[in-house]
């Protein structure tokens, strides 16, 4: 019978090292064949899934001290897809709490430094970055919710109070549905506002 993989503890002096041995010893796992007297199922939950729901919960519970060193390390995982995976839905949580108070800025430039050189999860806080924006009526410009990604655009749609904002996905956004939702919560606010 295999034993289960000790849980990854993600700390602030966790380096790259120690997570790539725990991909490696994963790996080795999964390569293995089950022998006859083994469940069908003892590998069934590949290895890079065991360890992006490690991650998940590790991010979960990290202190906001030790964010940062956390999101780096995940980020140094071999598997770039699935790290950047798990940072991405780590950043939608945090974002999706702290973006309408100011101290989302502070905390969007912290994890700026972790995310820089990966594409995906630095694009994702540069969207949430104008959400947060758009909702604490901070500097933004009707240029940068017209370029934005369909997510951003629909998030902002979806969410919004700010009639500047909607008024432009209603005219501009890229997809029929943004632009269908952008209208009607106008429309809705517009007829709260008359009453």
């Amino acid at each position: 019978m295999t034993s289960s993989p000790q849980p990854l503890e993600i700390t602030p002096d966790t380096t790259v090292e120690p997570l790539q041995a725990h991909a490696k010893t994963e790996r080795d796992d999964q390569d293995r064949m089950v022998s006859p007297d083994e469940p069908a199922d003892a590998l069934s939950t590949p290895a890079e899934h065991e360890r992006f729901a490690e991650y998940l919960h590790a991010l979960a519970m990290v202190p906001d001290a030790e964010e940062t060193a956390s999101v780096a390390a995940v980020l140094g995982d071999p598997d770039q897809v699935m790290a950047q995976s798990a940072v991405v839905r780590h950043l939608d949580a945090r974002a999706a709490a702290l973006h309408r108070v100011p101290d989302f800025s502070a905390w969007a430039r912290r994890m700026a430094a972790a995310v820089e050189l990966h594409s995906f999860a630095a694009q994702r806080l540069r969207e949430w970055s104008l959400i947060s924006a758009i909702a604490l009526n901070a500097d933004w410009g009707p240029d940068e919710l017209v370029a934005a990604s369909d997510w951003t655009q629909r998030k902002v749609a979806e969410s919004t109070t700010s009639f500047e904002a909607l008024a432009i996905l209603t005219q501009s956004g890229r997809t029929r549905r943004v632009r269908n939702t952008a209208n009607a919560r106008s429309l809705r606010g517009n007829s709260a506002r008359s009453e």
